[in-house]
């Protein structure tokens, strides 16, 4: 069993977190300790032999020796873990890599750890509220703004609507197309 991987210290911007879930391992797949994987990263290329990964909320390491896509997984297979039986103790346990392991984005692009807690105004410069939630929808993201009664606003993730985002001020600029507020919930912007 690998042992547990001591947590870095003081590296990363507050709040930030550590460790990013990149999948949830499902269950042992054939007789060799491959695992099948259900994937939550759209980078599943970096996730190579070599690589070091955590499981479990303890973050034990592992170290992956092989992979290869499967249907709409990932089959991995770990150094030191053989067998269906050495791996069966992984089953329902989300798989991370470090933050310091993400990959970089291009410009405009964000991490949803990165969006979420960030103060959401309108461009007069009244306060909206905050950013809680991203739903994927297939089309474009949408970004669930709680305000300080309360109340959540969906907005598209579209350039129309979010005009700035600015991760060192944790502050994003949007604008209000028609309808996207109902007249009750215009009385808790401001």
């Amino acid at each position: 069993m690998p042992e547990k991987w001591e947590k870095p210290a003081g590296s990363l911007k507050t709040g930030e977190p550590v460790f990013l879930a990149v999948g949830k391992i499902r269950r042992p797949h054939g007789l060799n300790g491959t695992v099948l994987m259900e994937l939550y990263t759209d980078f599943p290329e970096r996730l190579v032999p070599g690589k070091d990964v955590y499981w479990g909320e303890e973050y034990r390491k592992l170290t992956i020796s092989d992979q290869r896509l499967h249907k709409d997984g990932l089959l991995l297979i770990f150094e030191g873990l053989l067998t269906p039986e050495q791996v069966g103790h992984l089953r329902n346990q989300l798989l991370y890599v470090t933050t310091k392991d993400a990959p970089d984005l291009s410009e405009g692009e964000y991490f949803y750890h990165q969006l979420l807690g960030i103060e959401v105004v309108l461009e007069s410069g009244d306060n909206l509220g905050e950013l809680t939630e991203v739903i994927e929808t297939g089309a474009n993201d949408v970004y669930v703004v709680t305000t300080s009664s309360g109340r959540e606003i969906l907005l598209p993730a579209i350039k129309d609507v979010v005009l700035t985002i600015d991760l060192d001020e944790r502050r994003m600029v949007v604008h209000l197309l028609p309808g996207l507020v109902d007249a009750s919930s215009e009385n808790d912007i401001g």
